[in-house]
C-alpha cells in the first residue's frame, strides 16, 4: 500500500526546502522529490541575495562567504559608476551549500528528503495526486494531498499540466575561476559582452570568482571570449575550468496553481526580470504558498479556486514590480551601446548614481521604485524620449 503524504514537494532548491520546512514545522507530513545525490549537486548560481532576505529568511551565516556593500558598473566604452552604501546590502552565499542547509532545515522538522528521484509525472485525482518518478533506474510511485512543483527552469511538469510555459527567459553561463586584486563586484554592459544584458565577476571566498553572464543567443562563446579578456586584462587566472549553463525565467507563468497543484520559484517565473536573480523572490512565494496550503490543507479543500488564493497573494506582493522590471528589461534590450554609454554620462555627470545610492528607501531587491525614480528625472526623461522609451506606469499609493 503506498503512503498518502500531505504534500510532495518535487525540487530540493532553496525555495521547494522552505515550502517543505514550513509546512511540515506546521505538522504536516511532507516528501521531497530531490534527482541529485543531495541538494545544491550541480547548481548555476553566482548566490548574491540582499541582507534583508538574509534576515528574513534566518540564512545560515555559515553559507556567506563574504558580504558586500559595492559594485562598479562599466559601460561598453568602459566609463565606470560604482554603486555604495555604507551598510552591508547584500552576501555573496555558498549556493551548494545553502541548497544542503536548507534541506537540513526541513528535514529538522521532519521532512522526508528522496534523493537521486526524478518525477516524471503527476496525475492529479479526486482525493489526492499520484506522482511518478524514477530512483536509481527504479521505478517509484508516491501519492499526496497535494503536490509543489519547485523544480527550477525548464521542468517540463508544468506544461503537461496544462499551466502553460514561461513567457519568456534567458541562458546563463558562468564559471569559477581565480581573481588577481579585485576586491568588489563588477558589472560590465555592452553587445560585444552580453547583447542586451550584462556580464559580471563577483568575489566570493579568496582567491576565487565567479565569472558569468546572461544571453539569449551563443552564452557560451560570449562567456569564452569574456573570460579572454578579463584574463588578457590581469584581473582573473582562467584555468580552463568547464562553465555552467541555466535557463533564467524573465516573465512569470500565466497560472501557478490547479487542482491540487502549486508552482514555485524559477519554475513560476518567480525571478528578477533586471538581474535573473531568484532566490528572494522564491522565498517570499514559497512562504505564502506553504500559508496557502497549510490552511486548504486544514479546510481539506485544495481545489483550484481555493489555491487561486496563492497566485493572488503573490500578485499582489511581486506583480507589479515583476510589470515595471520587465518593461525596464526589455527597453534596455533595444538600446545600441552609444545610447547605454549616453545613459552612463547623463547618469554620472548630474549626479543621478550618487542621489539613488542615497535613497535610503530604495532597495536591493525591489528595482521598480529605482527605475521609475530614474526615468522620472528630467534629464533622464527627455533622454528616454528621445529613445521613445514604452514606459507609462503610474505611481501608487
Amino acid at each position: 500500500m503506498v503512503k498518502l503524504h500531505d504534500v510532495i514537494v518535487i525540487g530540493g532548491g532553496p525555495v521547494g526546502s522552505y515550502v517543505a520546512y514550513k509546512l511540515a514545522g506546521m505538522g504536516h507530513g511532507v516528501a521531497v522529490l530531490e534527482q541529485h545525490k543531495q541538494p545544491g549537486e550541480q547548481v548555476c548560481c553566482t548566490g548574491i541575495i540582499s541582507q534583508k532576505c538574509i534576515t528574513t529568511f534566518a540564512i545560515d551565516e555559515n553559507v556567506i562567504l563574504r558580504q558586500t556593500n559595492s559594485a562598479k558598473l562599466f559601460s561598453p566604452s568602459g566609463t565606470l559608476i560604482r554603486l555604495w552604501r555604507e551598510q552591508t546590502q547584500a552576501g555573496i552565499v555558498d549556493r551548494a551549500a545553502l541548497d544542503v542547509a536548507m534541506a537540513g532545515r526541513a528535514q529538522g522538522k521532519g521532512a522526508e528528503y528522496l534523493p537521486n528521484s526524478l518525477a516524471r509525472d503527476i496525475q492529479v485525482g479526486d482525493d489526492r495526486v499520484r506522482v511518478k518518478a524514477v530512483r536509481q533506474g527504479e521505478r517509484l510511485n508516491l501519492e499526496a494531498r497535494a503536490a509543489v512543483i519547485a523544480t527550477g527552469f525548464g521542468s517540463k511538469l508544468v506544461e503537461r499540466l496544462g499551466l502553460g510555459r514561461v513567457g519568456d527567459f534567458v541562458m546563463g553561463a558562468q564559471a569559477e575561476v581565480e581573481m588577481v586584486g579585485i576586491d568588489e563586484m563588477e558589472v560590465y554592459l555592452g553587445r560585444e559582452i552580453a547583447p542586451g544584458f550584462f556580464a559580471w565577476l563577483v568575489p566570493t571566498s579568496p582567491p576565487k570568482a565567479l565569472v558569468g553572464l546572461l544571453s539569449r543567443n551563443s552564452p557560451r562563446l560570449h562567456l569564452k571570449r569574456l573570460m579572454s579578456s578579463l584574463q588578457a586584462q590581469g584581473k582573473i587566472a582562467w584555468d580552463k575550468a568547464e562553465p555552467c549553463y541555466r535557463g533564467i525565467s524573465l516573465k512569470p507563468l500565466a497560472r501557478t496553481y490547479g487542482e491540487r497543484l502549486l508552482v514555485v520559484g524559477n519554475a513560476a517565473g518567480q525571478v528578477k526580470p533586471t538581474t535573473g536573480g531568484g532566490i528572494y523572490y522564491g522565498l517570499l512565494c514559497a512562504d505564502i504558498a506553504a500559508d496557502t496550503l497549510h490552511q486548504a490543507l486544514k479546510d481539506d479543500n485544495l481545489s483550484a479556486r481555493t489555491l487561486a488564493n496563492y497566485q493572488r497573494r503573490w500578485r499582489k506582493k511581486l506583480g507589479r514590480e515583476l510589470e515595471i522590471s520587465y518593461y525596464a528589461r526589455k527597453f534596455y534590450e533595444r538600446l545600441s551601446d552609444k545610447q547605454v554609454d549616453r545613459m552612463f554620462n547623463l547618469i554620472k555627470s548630474h549626479g543621478i548614481d550618487q542621489a539613488l545610492c542615497q535613497a535610503e528607501d530604495l532597495s536591493f531587491d525591489w528595482h521598480g521604485e529605482a527605475v521609475m525614480r530614474l526615468i522620472g528625472h528630467k534629464i533622464v526623461a527627455n533622454a528616454l524620449r528621445a529613445m521613445r522609451a514604452p514606459f507609462s506606469f503610474r505611481r501608487q499609493g
